[in-house]
């Protein structure tokens, strides 16, 4: 059990203000699955923040519900719309690809190329550094700012938190699972003072097992505890020198991500996701203990009463229970390609489908071919097909045809529907990455002890943390171009706490 730590808020009645906030992302967990642990968990440290928290069981990610418009929604305000970031693996119509790939980059026009950040940017994505971080010969390359490779950071079109913070002397930390995280510095580049992004593609060469071997990721996200903890004491994330504790950091959890796509039955033992098998329990016991592990170093440190601690999610996990449906990841490119003649510059599956076309005229043939498609997995599995139309399609993001980084065409596909590239056999049994309900439905904890725990019912979005953290660190949320636009509100019920 982990001792409620004392925490007080801003007002002078009430003891000093809070100085530091923690920020935790357990990926892949659903809301539902943070209030079935602490209910199996009563006395466990996430229970512990419960009974001091502000509790948000209707919150929702971004969408699509990927790790990186997800990142940038909880760190910017921004939805995927004005972040300008839709997914880890996307296209834009404008930049260049790398000089790696042997194409040219010609000036002053666009050009087009697909846009990786996973391990492909990388120096060398076998190694736990990446070799060295991110190698500028593996990124895109801007045609209208003398073909220089575009940073992650570069592609950041709203300011972060973390710049908001720094600019108000104060220092900064964060903890994520690669190099391309390098865009939490935002527009300037600098806005993380230590920034830790150790590469999870090279967990397959640790001699655990594999990426999704729970040994192999909880020794990956130890790495990341650890650096909190180094942190804590007041050093740098790797211990070599010292450091002021930062007054915004944290981390991102991959456990419970990989549990559920490990698990042949998705994470839980009924079709409900209210029981949680043997894999989901080895992670969220994992998980909770770490957690505890760093409550228990504030507290020791003296920081217990000044720290807030949030905890999300990027993204959730598709199915919620032990059942799903699988789509051939070729029917795409066979109802379009194959037999319609429509050609694409990218596709990307998990349970949606991301539609990048090369001829945009050709839109509305490629919408009436997947409303109408015949494979037999197809239309039992498809919800919506959503396109610009001038705005009457249902996509959810810009106009395509002026936006280089919008996708043309969104296949929604049924709730607990995953491509997958054959119908037999699958090694991984849960995704996100879509639009879905399942993926984009997470938990949203916001605890300070001496506060009485609140549940409240108000369906807000991850992008209110933003602004929320701001708030509680006594800055102006107004700082951050979101709110300037009128995009992002705070949490109402964390504002209330903070009066």
């Amino acid at each position: 059990m982990v001792t409620p730590f004392l925490c007080t808020v801003l007002t002078a009645q009430k003891g000093p203000k809070i100085t530091h906030v923690l920020l935790i992302s357990i990926d892949g967990m659903h809301s539902q699955d943070l209030a079935n642990w602490v209910q199996l968990q009563p006395n466990g440290s996430l229970a512990t923040l419960m009974s001091t928290g502000v509790n948000f069981p209707n919150a929702f990610t971004t969408q699509p519900s990927d790790s990186i418009p997800s990142t940038v929604g909880i760190f910017t305000g921004a939805n995927a719309s004005l972040g300008g970031m839709y997914y880890d693996d996307a296209w834009h119509r404008v930049w260049a690809p790398s000089v790696s790939s042997g194409k040219s980059c010609n000036l002053g026009v666009p050009n087009g190329t697909a846009i990786d950040l996973k391990q492909g940017i990388d120096f060398d994505g076998t190694k736990l550094d990446a070799g060295g971080g991110i190698n500028p010969n593996n990124l895109p390359r801007d045609p209208f700012n003398n073909c220089n490779p575009v940073y992650p950071h570069n592609m950041m079109r709203v300011n972060t938190i973390f710049e908001v913070v720094r600019s108000a002397g104060m220092y900064t930390a964060y903890s994520e699972k690669r190099p391309s995280y390098d865009l939490l510095n935002g527009p300037s580049g600098t806005g993380v003072n230590d920034l830790y992004t150790p590469e999870i593609n090279a967990v397959n060469l640790l001699n655990l097992g594999s990426i999704s071997d729970p040994t192999s990721i909880e020794y990956f996200d130890q790495l990341r505890v650890n650096s909190i903890l180094n942190e804590v004491n007041g050093m740098n994330h790797d211990n070599t020198a010292a450091a002021p504790v930062p007054n915004l950091f944290g981390m991102n959890f991959q456990s419970v991500n990989s549990a559920k796509k490990e698990s042949p039955s998705s994470g839980y033992m009924d079709l409900t996701g209210n029981t949680f098998d043997s894999y989901m329990l080895n992670a969220l016991n994992y998980v909770d203990g770490a957690i505890g592990s760093i409550i228990t170093a504030l507290g020791q440190q003296g920081m217990a009463n000044s720290t807030v601690v949030i905890i999300t999610a990027k993204h959730g996990e598709s199915p919620l229970g032990n059942t799903r449906s699988i789509v051939l990841t070729s029917d795409i490119a066979t109802i379009l390609n194959t037999n319609n003649s429509i050609a694409t510059n990218k596709i990307t599956q998990k349970t949606s489908g991301l539609i990048w076309l090369k001829d945009q005229s050709q839109t509305s043939a490629a919408v009436t071919a997947l409303q109408t498609g015949t494979p037999a997995d197809w239309i039992p599995n498809l919800n919506q097909v959503l396109w610009y139309n001038n705005g009457l399609g249902g996509l959810p993001f810009p106009d395509p045809t002026t936006d280089p980084a919008v996708p043309d065409i969104v296949t929604l596909m049924k709730d607990g529907v995953n491509f997958e590239p054959s119908l037999l056999k699958s090694t991984t049994h849960a995704e996100h990455g879509g639009l879905g309900t399942f993926e984009s439905h997470v938990p949203l904890l916001v605890s300070c002890p001496r506060w009485t725990p609140v549940t409240s019912q108000d369906q807000v979005t991850t992008s209110q943390i933003a602004p929320t953290v701001l708030a509680v660190l006594n800055l102006n949320p107004s700082a951050l171009m979101t709110v300037q636009l009128g995009a992002v509100t705070r949490l109402p019920a964390v504002t209330g706490k903070l009066q």
